[in-house]
């Protein structure tokens, strides 16, 4: 059985960092494509960053520059290290999985496995 477990998140003053973890279990991160999204209330749901199995890696346009996603092979866990962070990245932000397909996808539809989410909250 598939589980994801984010952790990390918290409250952060504006320009600050946090590293979020997504550890899995049931699965290798390093056989698949991997997502991390972000859902802000009345918002819909927003590709952040992703890592290929290749380990490159591919970012939403309001994260670039700051944002930073890697993987921990050892630890089978993906990172995404968050800097100078704004106010409007404040959302419940959520690690994913593409089970089939090599690509990576910014759409929520085409990831099969969520976690259950770690809220990031950044005061102005």
């Amino acid at each position: 059985q598939v589980q994801l477990v984010e952790s990390g998140g918290g409250l952060v003053q504006a320009g600050g960092s946090l590293r979020l973890s997504c550890a899995a279990s049931g699965l290798t991160f390093s056989t698949y494509v991997m997502g991390w999204f972000r859902q802000a209330p009345g918002k819909e749901r927003e590709f952040v960053a992703g890592i290929r199995r290749s380990g490159g890696t591919g970012y939403g346009d309001s994260v670039k520059g700051r944002f930073t996603v890697s993987r921990d092979s050892a630890q089978n866990t993906v990172l995404l290290q968050m800097n100078n962070l704004k106010p409007e990245d404040t959302a419940v932000y959520y690690c994913a999985v593409r089970s089939f397909g090599i690509s990576l996808k910014m759409v929520p539809s085409e990831y099969d496995y969520w976690g259950q989410g770690t809220q990031v909250t950044v005061s102005s």
